[in-house]
C-alpha cells in the first residue's frame, strides 16, 4: 500500500492509496446523489431564463457516450432551438404545459433502418486498428460486424429472416444460455433501449448543469417525423423538454414504491 506525506514528514498528515481512493469515491457518490434528487420532471420552465447554449452542447456530447447495443448507435438526436422550432413543437407535443414554456427541445429517435451503415462504421474502425494479421479480439470483432450483425437485423418481406432467427434461438437454446431473438418486435425494443439509456444520459447531464427536463411521451408521432423529414424506418423514442423548472412545475412530492417491491437480492 503507497503512502504519502506532506513534504514536512509531518506524520499526522500520512495519507494512504486506501483513504485518498475512499475519499474520491464519496465525493463522486455525493456529487450523483444530488444530481439524482435534483433531476425532477418539470413541466413548467421560467421565461425569463434561457439556458446557454454550451450547457446543451456539453449535454448533447456527454449524450453520444451512452452505453448501447453493440455500439450501433442506431440513434439520432434533434435539438430544437430556434423560436419558430419551438413554436411549432407546442402542438405537436399535444399543448403540453411543459412543451408551451420550454427553452429547448430535444427528440430522441431510434434509426433501426441505419443499421448497415452502422455496421460497417463499426467493421472500418476495428479494421483501421490492424497491422498485420488481425489478433483473436480484431478477428471476432470484425466476424461480429461482418457476420452476427447482418443476422441480428436483416429482414425481408416474407419473414423468412425472422424465422431463421427464431430457429436458431430455439434450437441453439435446447443446449446452452443462448441470445434469443426474432422479429421486428425484437429489434425495435433493442434500439428503443439504447435510445432510452441515452435520453436518461442527457437528463442527468442537464440536471448536472443546474437545469431541469421533462420526458414527454404525449407527442403526435407521424407529424413529429414530418416536421423533422425523417424516413419510414425512424422512429419516435422520446421529447425532452429543457428550461430553468418553477415550483408549479413540479406537481407534487416524489412518490416511488416501496424498495422492496422492486428490489430483489437473490
Amino acid at each position: 500500500m503507497s503512502v504519502l506525506t506532506s513534504k514536512h514528514n509531518d506524520p499526522t498528515l500520512v495519507l494512504t492509496t486506501s483513504h485518498i481512493n475512499k475519499y474520491i469515491r464519496y465525493m463522486y457518490s455525493k456529487e450523483f446523489d444530488n444530481i439524482i434528487q435534483f433531476r425532477r420532471s418539470n413541466r413548467a420552465f421560467d421565461a425569463s431564463i434561457e439556458v446557454p447554449e454550451e450547457v446543451m452542447i456539453k449535454s448533447l456530447e456527454r449524450t453520444v457516450l451512452s452505453p448501447n447495443s453493440s455500439n450501433m448507435q442506431l440513434w439520432e438526436f434533434y435539438w430544437i432551438h430556434s423560436n419558430s422550432e419551438l413554436e411549432k413543437f407546442v402542438p405537436l407535443c399535444l399543448n403540453q404545459q411543459a412543451a408551451k414554456t420550454a427553452k429547448e427541445m430535444v427528440v430522441f429517435v431510434t434509426r433501426k433502418d441505419k443499421w448497415r451503415s452502422r455496421a460497417k462504421w463499426n467493421y472500418e474502425k476495428i479494421k483501421s486498428t490492424i497491422t498485420g494479421e488481425p489478433g483473436k479480439l480484431q478477428k471476432g470483432g470484425l466476424d461480429y460486424y461482418g457476420k452476427v450483425m447482418p443476422l441480428l437485423y436483416s429482414n425481408d418481406g416474407l419473414g423468412i429472416m425472422s424465422t431463421v432467427r427464431r430457429s436458431i434461438s430455439f434450437f441453439m437454446g435446447l443446449r446452452k444460455p443462448f441470445f434469443r431473438t426474432g422479429g421486428v418486435a425484437n429489434q425495435r425494443i433493442m434500439v428503443h433501449k439504447s435510445c432510452a439509456l441515452a435520453a436518461q444520459t442527457f437528463m442527468l447531464s442537464i440536471a448536472a448543469e443546474g437545469f431541469h427536463t421533462c420526458p414527454m411521451e404525449g407527442f403526435d408521432e407521424m407529424r413529429v417525423k414530418r416536421a423533422l423529414n425523417l424516413p419510414r424506418g425512424a422512429e419516435i423514442n422520446m421529447i425532452i423538454s429543457v428550461g430553468k423548472g418553477t415550483e408549479e412545475g413540479i406537481w407534487g412530492p416524489r412518490f416511488r414504491v416501496p424498495n422492496n417491491e422492486v428490489i430483489f437480492k437473490r
